[in-house]
């Protein structure tokens, strides 16, 4: 049995996103993190606007990054997603900026939650949510 990939996607640097270093800078890591999630959630969703006419969405509630190498101008990387559901109303996602010749260039750990738009509270057992909305969970989880 072979290990299943997690989701990923390519994204290509573009000047306006460099520091004066001329290196990415560093709050754009994170915004192709949150690229990555929101294409991840939508590929997931498979056309599904279940949780979206349930007025629920996912909300980043923490992120941790490791930086490990620069990224420069014209490069392209990839950003992989990973969900590890848990017990609770949170899950984690695992996510590596990654250069084209296999360099990982950084590390983040997120912390998401599903919110109740109308209330402004986390709902419960987001797996579940996810899975009766009809979301690929294999496409989201190496795990499942």
């Amino acid at each position: 049995m072979t290990e299943r990939e997690p989701f990923r996607m390519q994204i290509k640097v573009r000047l306006y996103e460099l520091d004066p270093l001329g290196h990415l800078n560093h709050a754009v890591y994170h915004s192709y993190a949150e690229v990555a999630r929101l294409e991840a959630f939508e590929r997931a969703a498979r056309g599904s606007k279940a949780l979206e006419e349930q007025k629920i969405a996912a909300v980043l509630l923490a992120s941790n990054i490791s930086y490990r190498r620069e990224i420069r101008r014209g490069e392209t990387v990839e950003v992989t997603c990973d969900v590890k559901f848990g017990t609770g109303k949170t899950f984690q996602m695992e996510q590596q900026i990654v250069k084209l010749d296999g360099t990982l260039s950084a590390e983040l750990l997120v912390t998401v939650g599903l919110m109740d738009l109308e209330r402004r509270k986390l709902v419960d057992d987001p797996r579940g949510r996810f899975e009766r909305a009809g979301f690929d969970l294999k496409l989201l989880s190496t795990s499942e």
